[in-house]
């Protein structure tokens, strides 16, 4: 109980001082992979990734189509849709120890997406020609089934085997 209030007035001390959330570090999707090996290859394989590919080179420098297209790439290296672009930057919530803790990792800027945050790009405004079904499109950026059934078998591994009940004599 100690170590949670230490980690929480941490956190609150870390946004007092430095303004959390919107004003994060962002750690680039290499920082992610360590930890979320699936979620990575997930992105990897995605249109996020390769957002800005799909713009040709006078869209490249076009603010309008990079405002979706590569939204953060003034805080980061990568011009693409990345994990933190929908996470949030992850200068505060990356450590282990953070992570561990889902209340504290959200309390100092992990973001759980929803339907309003895609639609600042995937709106009727968006040049695509398709209309955006947002359960269409959550199962198309799945990428976090793999690494929660890897997480639930190594749990499942590492439990200790429980003998059977022994059987009374009479």
């Amino acid at each position: 109980m100690r170590s949670r209030a230490f980690r929480v007035f941490s956190a609150l001390l870390l946004a007092a001082c430095g303004g959390l959330a919107g004003a994060a570090d962002f750690t680039g999707p290499d920082s992610c992979k360590g930890c979320h090996p699936e979620a990575y290859d997930a992105w990897m394989k995605s249109k996020h990734a390769r957002a800005t590919e799909t713009l040709a080179d006078g869209q490249k420098k076009d603010a309008r189509c990079l405002s979706c297209h590569a939204p953060d790439q003034a805080e980061q290296t990568l011009a693409a849709v990345t994990c933190e672009t929908c996470h949030g930057g992850g200068q505060y919530y990356s450590p282990s120890y953070v992570m561990k803790d889902p209340e504290l990792a959200r309390l100092v800027g992990l973001v759980d997406p929803s339907e309003k945050q895609c639609r600042t790009c995937h709106d009727a405004s968006s040049p695509s020609l398709r209309p955006f079904d947002f359960k269409e499109a959550l199962k198309a950026i799945d990428h976090w089934s793999a690494e929660r059934a890897r997480k639930q078998q190594t749990r499942a591994d590492a439990a200790p085997s429980t003998p059977a009940p022994a059987t009374a004599k009479k």
